[in-house]
Formats: structure tokens, C-alpha cells, sequence
């Protein structure tokens, strides 16, 4: 995202104050402006982040790079259980890894620019999404845990705002140790 892009965002209410997004149904419409506000989020807070930075815990927290690789695998993990399917092999490979370090491919361009896509293919999914199954069963994992459509969508929205919240924290931290 280009610095005045980013700058005449700042200046927008949220996400959920600008009204429907379009093609969302009404009954996932917060769903939609929770991913769309925490991509605006990230993107915003990751500009001008190092690559050498993605990795540090401060005080043993979470890396930067954790949080960036479990933002896109939890919304692709959670969305497919509300299409009903299992993860494929690739999707398990993905979670594997996060968290690992030395991983040279990662850096904060490619990690923001998987989010974005991620969040994209979720709107694709939600305009897709016919409201009068919102409440069908859906089991989450090889244990086939109880929940629901609508409950997968919202905690996959919840989830990753909660995970958008904790790298705020520590990437403040993180760029608050070099400005001194």
C-alpha cells in the first residue's frame, strides 16, 4: 500500500463505521469489516518493518513473524472447516511451520501480501455464503469438535483481531528498541 493510500485511510472511520460491504450478506457483514479492518491494521503497522525484526520475542512473547504466518493460516484453516472440508496437506505443512525461525523465504512484504490474499479469498467465500445454512453443523478437526457455520466465521474475524491486537504490542516494542 502506497504511503498517501495508507494516510487517507487513517483519516476513514473504521471499517465497520463505512457501511455494507458490498455482495457480504447482511448476517456476515461483521465478519467482512473485522478482516477488512484488520488488514488496513496490518498493512499500516508493518510498513517501514524490518525483515531482519520478524523474528524477535520480547520478553518470550510471540515473534512478529508468528503472528503474520497464524493470521493467514487461521483464516484459511477456519474457513475451510466452514466449507465442511478437512485441511489438505498443504494446509498442515503451513501450520507446522509457524513459528519456526530460519525460514528465509518469509519476509514482511511476502507475509502482509499472504494476508491480503487470505482476506480477499474469505470475502470471495462470505458473498458466496447462503445465510440459511449459517447455523449447520460443522466439525472442526480430526476430532470433528461441534460448531456451526456462523461460529467458525466469527472466530475466525475474533481470532484474528485478537492476533492483530498482540503484534501491535510487540512490534511497538520491537521498533521502540531501535529508535532510542
Amino acid at each position: 500500500m502506497m504511503k498517501n493510500e495508507m494516510a487517507s485511510r487513517a483519516s476513514l472511520p473504521e471499517v465497520w463505521q463505512r457501511g455494507p460491504v458490498p455482495g457480504i450478506p447482511p448476517l456476515l457483514q461483521p465478519v467482512a469489516h473485522a478482516l477488512l479492518q484488520a488488514r488496513e491494521e496490518l498493512e499500516a503497522l508493518m510498513g517501514g518493518f524490518a525483515d531482519a525484526w520478524l523474528w524477535q520475542q520480547p520478553s518470550g512473547v510471540a515473534s512478529p513473524a508468528f503472528h503474520l504466518q497464524h493470521l493467514s493460516g487461521v483464516v484459511d484453516r477456519v474457513f475451510t472447516y466452514a466449507r465442511g472440508e478437512a485441511l489438505s496437506a498443504v494446509q498442515l505443512e503451513l501450520l507446522r511451520l509457524e513459528g519456526v525461525a530460519s525460514q528465509p523465504a518469509l519476509t514482511v512484504e511476502n507475509l502482509v501480501m499472504r494476508f491480503r490474499i487470505q482476506v480477499d479469498a474469505a470475502l470471495a467465500q462470505l458473498s458466496g455464503t447462503d445465510e440459511s445454512i449459517l447455523t449447520d453443523f460443522r466439525g472442526v478437526g480430526r476430532k470433528q469438535l461441534p460448531s456451526t457455520v456462523i461460529g467458525l466465521l466469527v472466530h475466525a474475524a475474533e481470532h484474528t483481531m485478537r492476533h492483530i491486537g498482540q503484534l501491535h504490542v510487540t512490534v511497538r516494542i520491537i521498533k521502540a528498541g531501535y529508535d532510542e
